[in-house]
């Protein structure tokens, strides 16, 4: 029994260690307010490599937030990494403010645009990589189709809208809080014209209040569908059947825009990239369960449009 037991161990600890080194794994610094994580696959001279961008709120380069911890993005960087592609997913500026306590008040959805770019100019000048390929994930999906164009050699909306944002904020109310339906129409049209407004209910003040107003209109002066259709490049839409935030039309509105995209929906998953077999309650918990598997059609079929 001893001698099954010592084996186990040292094939365990082989196993992991086999593991750990398929690929390397660097701290980079991309700018003032940009640092993220660069996995680089071993043994590949000129990998491809894919940058992955984070959706709305204050998400770190793991796809975590405070108090869900997910670490989808991780998983996604890792699983593509060991199919070798090299990965590098970075925090949103506003995380490392937070940790500075040195929030901008008056940061704008295009600086997430700039950022996006530095990291592609960044890479592009290290002239390491065979193809350099976006990954935009929700409103990522958004930043990344802007700051590809002309920059990267292909594109993968991975849960994104493909109607304004304005617009997909009218659906989700729709659903999940009818009675504020049009208090939310009437919002969005004075934001998409320009005009701020202070008369909007109480439960709507983390979507609307004053100081996200001026971020909301700059959002909203951005159509999905007008951007990926003069997107030149290899295209790839991503959407899951389970997904709470962002339904499947939106994946369909963004293919039908580029008649050159390809389009995949994978059963189950949901917006954290995890295959759900339950309910709403189950999709809901799982945005905070970091032991999750995220899909493997996912990896494959982010694998084999990277490389076919």
């Amino acid at each position: 029994m001893k001698k099954y037991l010592i084996l186990f161990i040292s094939l365990t600890t082989f196993l992991g260690f086999s593991q750990a080194t398929t690929y390397t794994e660097d701290e980079l610094s991309v700018s003032k307010w940009i640092d993220g994580t660069l996995l680089t696959p071993n043994d590949i001279e000129k990998p491809n490599l894919a940058i992955i961008i984070a959706g709305s709120g204050p998400t770190n380069r793991n796809g975590n937030q405070n108090f869900l911890k997910n670490n989808s993005l991780k998983k996604l960087a890792e699983g593509l990494t060991n199919n070798g592609i090299a990965t590098f997913r970075y925090d949103k500026r506003v995380v490392k403010q937070i940790l500075h306590n040195n929030i901008d008040k008056n940061m704008m959805f295009d600086d997430f645009i700039t950022d996006a770019s530095d990291v592609l100019d960044y890479f592009k000048e290290k002239n390491n990589y065979n193809k350099i390929y976006v990954i935009g994930h929700s409103q990522g999906s958004l930043v990344g189709m802007v700051s590809a164009k002309d920059k990267a050699d292909g594109f993968i909306s991975l849960a994104g809208a493909g109607n304004n944002i304005g617009d997909v904020l009218i659906e989700q109310i729709d659903k999940t809080a009818p009675m504020f339906s049009e208090d939310t129409k009437r919002i969005v049209t004075s934001l998409k014209e320009g005009k701020t407004t202070t008369d909007f209910p109480i439960a709507l003040a983390s979507v609307f209040n004053a100081e996200i107003q001026p971020f909301m209109m700059n959002w909203m002066s951005y159509n999905p569908t007008e951007i990926i259709k003069d997107l030149d490049m290899p295209i790839l839409i991503i959407n899951g059947t389970k997904d709470l935030q962002v339904s499947e039309k939106e994946a369909e509105v963004l293919n039908a825009a580029n008649e050159k995209s390809q389009l995949v929906i994978i059963e189950n998953m949901n917006h954290v990239l995890f295959e759900i077999e339950g309910g709403d309650l189950e999709n809901s918990k799982s945005y905070n369960e970091s032991f999750r598997a995220i899909s493997p059609q996912l990896i494959i079929s982010i694998t084999n449009f990277i490389e076919p």
